[in-house]
């Protein structure tokens, strides 16, 4: 029954956006990314967004006016990780903040003999556990443009592997998938990057996933949705985790 009701009220949100079919058409035209889905597949990721633009609320740091097409833009990358699995993965939290450009918070960090410092780091974006999602524009407004790097997917998928916990590459599984296969592959294909990385040889990935298990799934997220094939050829099965993941074939539909 409440699944039921559920699905009454996302359609009636569905049917009462106001955005129009040509606004939704700019959006997705300004994504190349998205030029391989097949139109039921453009069909659910609209839906979805509308849904995620109406639950989520975005503001705008430093005065950024965020205006509605910035809105879907960061709401078609964010939706397109849960095209065939649903919004449930970005429930408990609200907000998307959004910087004009790079941001550089000031934060006290402890070390190991409980001595605090105070840093500042240059940041393009941040997922905070049960917080909010803090991207650059700068860096967002030409995310999908299939160059491997994708800042949205990089920190939604961060919100992902934070459904657990602290983001440690490891996030729930479906049912059905084999945790103990997932750590042996993740594992050796984050040491081989790492090898690879340190030995100064570029095979398409960027080496911030080699900085830790979580910026390798997170990193790997956006190679998976964008350069399929480089991640293929780097580990075939962390691929095939990826794909039972976000139960989606990204090499069946990208050049």
């Amino acid at each position: 029954m409440f699944q039921f009701i559920n699905n009454w009220f996302e359609r009636r949100i569905i049917r009462r956006s106001t955005i129009t079919a040509e606004q939704w058409h700019d959006a997705f035209a300004s994504l190349p990314l998205l030029q391989g889905l097949s139109a039921d597949e453009k069909d659910r990721l609209q839906e979805l967004a509308i849904l995620f633009l109406h639950h989520k609320i975005f503001e705008g740091a430093q005065g950024l006016n965020v205006t509605q097409p910035m809105k879907m833009v960061i709401a078609l990358q964010a939706c397109l990780p849960l095209l065939n699995t649903g919004l449930r993965g970005y429930q408990g939290w609200y907000t998307v903040v959004i910087y004009p450009a790079g941001f550089a918070p000031k934060r006290v960090v402890r070390d190991e003999f409980g001595v605090e410092h105070h840093v500042q780091s240059n940041l393009a974006g941040e997922a905070w556990l049960r917080g909010p999602v803090v991207l650059s524009w700068g860096e967002t407004a030409h995310a999908g443009v299939i160059d491997g790097h994708n800042l949205v997917i990089h920190e939604f998928a961060h919100k992902l592997d934070m459904i657990n916990g602290d983001a440690n590459g490891f996030p729930p599984l479906h049912v059905g998938m084999d945790s103990g296969k997932w750590a042996e592959a993740f594992t050796a294909g984050f040491e081989d990057l790492q090898h690879k990385c340190n030995r100064g040889k570029h095979i398409g990935i960027d080496c911030y996933a080699a900085s830790s298990p979580a910026e390798y799934f997170a990193v790997l997220s956006e190679v998976f949705f964008e350069r399929p094939s480089v991640l293929y050829k780097h580990s075939a099965d962390v691929y095939e985790l990826l794909r039972q993941y976000y139960r989606q074939d990204p090499l069946t539909r990208l050049p």
